[in-house]
């Protein structure tokens, strides 16, 4: 009697569930994703306002020196990246995904609120950079797990068979910041004079920044905890964490050898298009802020489709075609630009190299989330993230521009993305056909 009075509610119930799953999916992915968007709007704008910060933070007798000092500290936070990654990891995959991601974020806040709030040299002197410097170390310790803590949330939430795409939205979100930030930097320059803007008028979308971290905190705050995590019986100590790691240690520098290329790819054609765009082309800051946009969504369309290909046809045929690809064609097409410059050859070598950007990272981090063991997910993930982004990607601002002012030649950083790809390239063989994938094979 009571089996099918029971039944009828269940049945019911589960007709409106069933309905509003697709938008919950939705809500979701915004909201894990948010504090990326948060991350990489800072990032982009120290690399487009870094100019203007070595004036205001870092006074020298050149204007290189001035914008090397300024890089050298951008570079900075990504040394905290991998002390971020394994404390601030392994308390992730201890406790739990929602929590940590929360601590992230207000780590992340803390060094947003310093680079944007402290006065410049000629107020406080030697405290200023100093002041900045910590703000930078705070952003690049909460970033060596962000971008971990999601892409892992994203693969656990993901539906059977469509992993690539579900997790290509952790870089498809930072697209959505450079977007939104390169607009409004446009914006400024169109509305505010340029002496306004060097003068403080630069700090204002730094202060819209920090106006957007209270709503995203609040969003984050309604995580839900993974099923994949609630169900797993046990959950690593600190100690048996790094022992997992260590006993893993050949993934982990694959791994990082995997992303090379993802990390000093996005780091050349978003944060650092702006300046070479001024400075090495010549163009106009609405100019080179206009060729970010375009990038900014050209990689918002790639990552998704190709996350979502990669679903269907694999991850290393992606990854091996685009790596190659851009060993062969990175320094050539920017020596096009070099002695063709303009805005229409800018923007058409820019999108190429977004093409290659989108295509090799929509297919890697889903496949980064799938080669590192299920308990130590998240600190693997950001570990091989983090130490790629430190020795590689967040270097590439400074690198860039020492190796065209050493070399003399305004295409060097090609050279630097075409190595790159070179590394990946080496990395996919290993994962997918080589040593690696014998030692530790990889899922089904």
């Amino acid at each position: 009697m009571d089996i099918p009075s029971t039944a009828a509610p269940i049945a019911k119930a589960a007709t409106p569930r069933a309905q509003v799953r697709p938008p919950s999916r939705i809500a979701t992915v915004i909201r894990v994703t948010s504090g990326n968007f948060i991350e990489m709007y800072d990032f982009f704008l120290f690399g487009f306002y870094a100019t203007y910060i070595a004036k205001a933070f870092f006074p020298a007798t050149s204007e290189y020196a001035a914008l090397m000092m300024t890089f050298a500290t951008f570079g900075a936070g990504f040394f905290m990246r991998p002390l971020g990654a394994i404390i601030l990891g392994s308390y992730i995959d201890r406790i739990g995904r929602r929590k940590g991601l929360v601590l992230t974020l207000a780590i992340m806040a803390s060094g947003t609120a310093l680079i944007a709030f402290v006065p410049g040299y000629a107020t406080i002197g030697l405290l200023a950079p100093f002041l900045v410097l910590i703000g930078r170390l705070l952003q690049g310790f909460s970033a060596g797990v962000e971008l971990g803590g999601v892409s892992v949330y994203l693969s656990e939430m993901a539906t059977p068979g469509n992993k690539g795409y579900y997790v290509s939205w952790q870089s498809a979100s930072q697209q959505v910041a450079i977007i939104f930030s390169a607009a409004l930097g446009y914006y400024l320059n169109e509305t505010l004079s340029k002496e306004f803007i060097a003068d403080w008028g630069w700090r204002i979308p730094f202060f819209i920044g920090c106006s957007i971290i209270p709503v995203v905190f609040y969003i984050r705050r309604s995580l839900q905890e993974t099923e994949a995590y609630l169900t797993r019986k046990s959950h690593p100590t600190f100690r048996q964490m790094l022992g997992t790691i260590a006993l893993n240690w050949p993934l982990v520098v694959t791994g990082t050898m995997l992303i090379v290329l993802t990390t000093v790819a996005f780091y050349l054609i978003t944060v650092y298009t702006p300046t070479f765009g001024k400075n090495v082309l010549k163009l106009s800051t609405e100019e080179s802020l206009l060729v970010t946009l375009c990038i900014g969504l050209s990689n918002f369309i790639w990552l998704p489709v190709m996350g979502a290909l990669s679903d269907r046809i694999g991850r290393w045929p992606i990854m091996a075609v685009c790596s190659a690809l851009t060993v062969l064609t990175a320094y050539p097409a920017l020596s096009w630009l070099v002695a063709h410059p303009s805005f229409d050859h800018m923007l058409m070598v820019e999108l190429w190299l977004s093409f290659l950007y989108g295509s090799y990272n929509g297919a890697t981090i889903v496949a980064l989330t799938e080669i590192i063991p299920a308990s130590v997910r998240t600190t693997g993930f950001s570990l091989a993230y983090s130490l790629a982004t430190a020795l590689f990607g967040g270097m590439t601002p400074l690198v860039s521009t020492l190796l065209i002012e050493s070399t003399g030649d305004k295409a060097a950083p090609g050279y630097w993305m075409a190595g790159a790809g070179a590394i990946s390239l080496v990395a996919t063989w290993l994962i997918y056909r080589g040593i690696v994938r014998e030692r530790h094979p990889l899922p089904a």
